[in-house]
């Protein structure tokens, strides 16, 4: 018998977890979404199948899948309680929601699995915290929540108190990336390289940098060393980075989102 898996909400995440999914032969896939267009696209590329509701969702499925955005998340939850029950599993990817909150928003009717991805899950280069402390999960349901995320990514099981420093370093990290991109690319720039090529080349280094820490046995300061000659370019650069404490910055940085993330699960 195959598993079916709900999923209310099919944004960017949604949909990239639903086709990451997709080909799975244990598993029926269903949707809810207010946009229809979504629904039958998914239709046709995953066989998803679309219900009229997220009730008539939750009554189908085994697992309920929330992918819809924070503020969102109490409503929709409040109105599907009466379809859940203890041999259901609701799985949350809404950032911020812990899973005391929303047992609450269910009324503690169903076991609860909090989830936080980060956005290089739609080219399924993800890294996924999965929190599985919920006393009420079955064995089945806490191994299916560990693999189901694995076509996008890398999975980590985390305890719940993780996530705050999880979202401080990893589910925020593509942002601190992207900065850094960004600035990388302004510098070429400044120095006589038109934008295309820029981008073309920073991206490149990126990608490049990424693979050989990954394959390279070697640590990441080692890797750093063998770029960095004595009296040469890079030594001065990086010793300017330190002498404005860029490092330190980017530690601070991480910290207030780590604070931020402890803040907004308790409001």
């Amino acid at each position: 018998m195959s598993i079916k898996v709900g999923f209310i909400g099919t944004g960017n995440m949604g949909t990239a977890i639903i086709k990451g999914m997709a080909g799975n032969k244990d598993i029926e896939l269903l949707g809810f979404d207010l946009n229809s267009e979504i629904l039958e696209k998914l239709n046709k590329e995953c066989g998803l199948k679309a219900k009229s509701s997220a009730r008539e969702l939750a009554t189908e499925s085994d697992f309920v899948v929330l992918a819809v955005k924070p503020q969102y998340a109490e409503n929709v939850l409040e109105d599907i309680t009466q379809e859940l029950n203890d041999k259901k599993c609701l799985i949350s990817i809404a950032a911020g929601l812990t899973v005391d909150r929303l047992k609450e928003f269910t009324g503690n009717s169903c076991p609860v699995v909090r989830v936080m991805p980060n956005t290089p899950a739609l080219v399924n280069e993800g890294v996924f915290a999965v929190c599985i402390d919920d006393k009420h999960l079955t064995d089945a349901q806490k191994e299916f929540a560990g693999v189901m995320f694995e076509s996008l990514g890398d999975v980590h099981i985390l305890s719940e108190k993780q996530f705050d420093a999880f979202t401080g370093v990893i589910g925020s990290g593509p942002a601190y990336i992207f900065y850094f991109m960004e600035a990388l690319i302004e510098s070429g720039v400044e120095l006589g390289l038109t934008r295309p090529q820029a981008t073309s080349m920073v991206s490149k280094l990126f990608a490049g940098s990424t693979k050989l820490a990954i394959e390279s046995d070697k640590h990441i300061s080692e890797l750093r060393e063998m770029v960095t000659s004595p009296a040469g370019t890079t030594v001065e650069a990086l010793v300017h980075l330190d002498r404005t404490a860029t490092r330190a910055n980017i530690i601070d940085a991480v910290h207030k989102c780590y604070e931020r993330s402890i803040e907004l699960g308790k409001n």
